[in-house]
């Protein structure tokens, strides 16, 4: 690589003061702490500036009057860190996009970067991302913190009936996945973005789109990502740990799936179905339709009948992608016209 990479570490925050201080402890422990790190709070009440003030004065923080969700608040960050970088060469600038509920091992942002020098064609890294669970409060008060070795994401995975998830969810780390190799995309969780990957990308003002507010948002970017031609990597030894609170693609028993999306909150349920309308919109293109309208169709039915049946509280989410059917329609065009990978490439992920 040509220049010394600079990177910019970006963390949203919304109401996240009982994880937030772990992921802070963490970024102190980090082998490379050459980055400048942003915080955006989308409106909190629980004095998370106060916080970081004292705490972290180092940092660039934003405090939103309101909750703007995940997508807008982080194309504030990512405008914020191109526009401070107008003099460099995006090809070797990275934007660190990072959950306030996750933890860093001490090297995960060191072995990102070490991958980076040779894939100089990867717009997204990713690591073995973990899950962290919270004991509930004992007789001290307190709840800790358990660092698992359950997998919550090893990269982003899509079927032909354009259903995605996250690999290895759910499965007990056993080096099964001990390989770097190429992925689909990256868990928004955690993920790591070439700048310039993200200014290929850009639709006005927006890098994630903000109609999704929040949820897949990250599957979206990463679809658009592989478009343009800009691959995705799993690198194994960058390890972190999220506390899960969505739902996802696991080996559990059918009726245990159903009890754990009976318990998701209301909202996050209806973002989900909602922004899957939105995904199928502005990304798949009619070659891809074509060759896999068997499995997107039997799917779709499967699903908007289960809703039906089962959660009609959410069937607006399903009428949703309509009301603003002519905006989606607007970035899908800009989305087809402007790819620069061969229309069959991207079915080798949806496999």
């Amino acid at each position: 690589m040509s220049h010394t990479p600079s990177i910019s570490l970006h963390v949203v925050t919304w109401n996240g003061m009982d994880v937030f201080p772990e992921l802070c402890k963490s970024l102190r422990t980090q082998t490379v702490q050459d980055f400048r790190l942003f915080i955006i709070d989308n409106g909190s009440s629980d004095g998370i500036e106060d916080f970081v003030r004292a705490q972290m004065p180092q940092a660039v923080f934003l405090r939103n009057p309101k909750n703007l969700g995940f997508a807008a608040a982080h194309n504030q960050g990512i405008r914020y860190a191109i526009e401070h970088w107008q003099e460099k060469d995006l090809s070797s600038c990275f934007i660190l996009i990072v959950n306030q509920d996750t933890i860093f091992s001490p090297t995960f942002v060191e072995e990102l970067l070490r991958d980076t020098q040779t894939h100089p064609t990867v717009g997204m890294w990713g690591g073995t991302l973990l899950r962290a669970f919270r004991e509930p409060a004992g007789e001290e008060g307190w709840k800790e913190t358990i660092l698992s070795d359950v997998i919550d994401s090893t990269g982003l995975c899509a079927s032909r009936g354009c259903f995605f998830w996250d690999r290895g969810a759910g499965e007990i780390n056993q080096g099964q996945y001990r390989d770097s190799q190429d992925v689909f995309g990256i868990s928004g969780a955690i993920a790591m973005y070439r700048a310039q990957a993200l200014a290929d990308i850009r639709y006005a003002q927006e890098f994630f789109d903000a109609d999704f507010f929040s949820y897949k948002e990250d599957i979206d970017l990463s679809w658009r990502l592989q478009r343009m031609g800009w691959g995705a990597r799993f690198v194994p030894g960058a390890v972190a740990y999220h506390h899960r609170g969505m739902y996802s693609k696991e080996k559990l028993l059918w009726w245990k799936r159903w009890q754990q999306r009976r318990g998701q909150s209301r909202i996050r349920r209806y973002w989900s179905l909602r922004n899957h309308g939105f995904l199928l919109v502005k990304n798949l293109g009619w070659l891809e339709f074509f060759a896999m309208s068997p499995w997107v169709i039997a799917r779709e039915f499967t699903r908007f009948f289960y809703v039906l049946l089962f959660e009609p509280r959410y069937m607006k989410a399903f009428i949703d992608p309509w009301i603003i059917f002519p905006r989606l329609w607007r970035k899908r065009r800009l989305i087809q016209r402007s790819r620069r990978v061969p229309r069959r490439a991207l079915l080798k992920w949806f496999c």
